[in-house]
């Protein structure tokens, strides 16, 4: 099968062909003919398996087949919110011209204003923008008859479930729905129960184990040697590397000392304002940076297929964002990597990361820090003996008390023999 033996329209398939989109990938092969059907869709599937071209295609179609009609794209990130839209202006063409929108925070509110006065027909965003626009009546969503939830299962990890729900208040309950997700935990399921009318469940892979060709590493650490192994490992890897932190201030810091030591890198987070944030993701895909060091903002927004590495420097909060987080290098069934650095603080979350991988995963040790057990040890012994600093404390205080008292008594028979003098005189 190819995409011009698709019922779709001729504008659409020309569209494709300048695209140069010729073979479809699993995912588009299944959930296109059903999305042209007009059918609810459950989906889930790996990233960089093609999910975008997925929705987009039967969108387009059915924009072109029905002047009156919109589509909503909600996603969870600036960023994929970004790349959605880069897709569907490769198909959308002049020939066939439906007006569009990008809703994302950190853009000018006064542009997407005047986008969405032209009659956009497409609106692609983030929940929180959507919400700022419904809040401002500024969005009309009345007339949507197609709508995608892309990577749910993530804008749910970060608490978007209110504004997904207030989104949905204002769509007509006789529309089409493509929920997409990586995973499928008990609240995508209660999702898809509560809102999807009889959807067709679609899975490509497994649904919860990274892609196969990822090669996995963990290095046990400790706290205070990451630095340095990271280094080690950035000498030794050739191509990209993403590094993922826990923390904003921590993917500052890092930069901060990897470009002291001469090496070319940025971070990326919650706290850049969108043109730096593009900048910075622009500088890595065209290698100006080979390094970028990412918090979990992140994780899902990037697609970028060159990505040979990827190195949690932290471990996640959530278990199931290191399957996202994996899921950067690997991309549409090419070879990649991953090493994980865990520390002794870190053997609870690791478990956990392990069981939802595989029961029986087991990932290639690289050589353990000597000092790791040691350390750990010294950990433990040193909450046993908490009051040791106490004790070299007190008895520096008494050493002092010791000095004074003698230079005291030193003192007074100084005043003494000079009292003595003075009365013989």
């Amino acid at each position: 099968m190819n995409f011009n033996e698709l019922p779709i329209e001729n504008k659409l398939k020309n569209s494709i062909r300048f695209a140069n989109f010729i073979t479809p990938t699993p995912i588009q092969s299944k959930s296109i003919p059903i999305g042209l059907l007009g059918k609810d869709i459950l989906g889930t599937a790996q990233t960089g398996t093609g999910k975008t071209l997925a929705f987009t295609i039967p969108m387009i179609n059915k924009l072109i087949l029905d002047k009156n009609a919109m589509a909503l794209i909600v996603c969870p990130t600036r960023e994929l919110a970004t790349q959605v839209m880069q897709t569907v202006l490769k198909l959308n063409v002049r020939e066939i011209g439906i007006g569009n929108a990008l809703l994302i925070g950190g853009e000018s509110m006064q542009k997407q204003l005047k986008k969405l006065k032209r009659r956009a027909r497409i609106i692609v965003g983030t929940p929180g923008r959507i919400n700022d626009h419904l809040k401002r009546q500024s969005l009309n969503l009345s007339k949507v008859s197609y709508l995608v939830l892309d990577e749910t299962d993530r804008m749910l990890d970060m608490g978007f479930t209110p504004q997904i729900e207030t989104i949905l208040k204002f769509i007509p309950k006789q529309h089409q729905t493509l929920l997409f997700s990586a995973t499928l935990p008990n609240n995508i399921l209660r999702i898809s129960e509560k809102y999807l009318n009889d959807p067709e469940r679609i899975a490509i892979g497994s649904l919860s184990t990274p892609i196969e060709k990822i090669k996995q590493e963990t290095f046990q650490i400790t706290q205070d040697k990451k630095y340095h192994e990271l280094i080690n490992q950035l000498v030794e890897r050739n191509g990209s590397i993403l590094v993922f932190v826990k923390t904003k201030r921590g993917a500052d810091k890092i930069v901060k000392r990897l470009k002291y030591d001469g090496h070319s890198a940025d971070a990326i987070h919650g706290n850049l304002r969108q043109s730096k944030r593009d900048r910075v993701i622009n500088n890595f895909r065209n290698g100006k940076s080979r390094i970028l060091i990412a918090t979990d903002v992140a994780a899902r927004g990037l697609d970028i297929p060159l990505i040979k590495h990827v190195i949690n420097y932290d471990l996640p909060q959530v278990a199931e964002d290191y399957i996202h987080r994996i899921g950067r290098t690997g991309r549409a069934g090419k070879e990649g990597s991953s090493l994980t650095f865990i520390t002794p603080n870190d053997r609870s979350m690791w478990s956990s990361i392990s069981k939802l991988i595989d029961p029986n995963f087991i990932a290639t040790k690289k050589n353990k820090d000597k000092n790791f057990k040691k350390n750990r040890r010294n950990k433990v012994s040193f909450k046993k003996n908490k009051n040791f600093k106490n004790k070299k404390k007190k008895f520096q205080f008494n050493n002092k008390k010791k000095f004074r008292n003698k230079n005291r008594s030193k003192i007074s028979s100084f005043k003494k023999r000079n009292k003595f003098r003075n009365t013989t005189k």
